[in-house]
């Protein structure tokens, strides 16, 4: 292996030689071809599932930290505007 290779490609290419591996079991497995299609319709609803639920999981997590990050913004701002108006009066003085 060159140097040039990192980790994430290694396992990225492993993971795509175990998708056609699997793909390929699949295509010359001892089934009917309605057998084999009803396999892969079925395997592809689920990780379709799981993709859809990890999904919702993303939105939610960056919603929580969008409303988190709104919520610190606010408490800066309030307090660089107390900063500003207590360097204000000192001023007057």
């Amino acid at each position: 292996m060159s140097e040039g290779n990192s980790k994430g490609d290694i396992l990225l290419s492993f993971l795509i030689g175990g998708a056609v591996g699997a793909g390929v079991a699949l295509l010359f497995a001892p089934r009917s071809g309605r057998e084999t299609r009803e396999r892969i319709k079925n395997w592809a609803g689920e990780w379709k599932s799981k993709a859809d639920q990890l999904l919702q999981e993303g939105r939610s997590k960056v919603a929580e930290s969008r409303d988190s990050l709104r919520e610190r913004v606010d408490r800066l701002k309030e307090a660089y505007d107390a900063g500003r108006r207590v360097l204000a009066g000192s001023d007057d003085k």
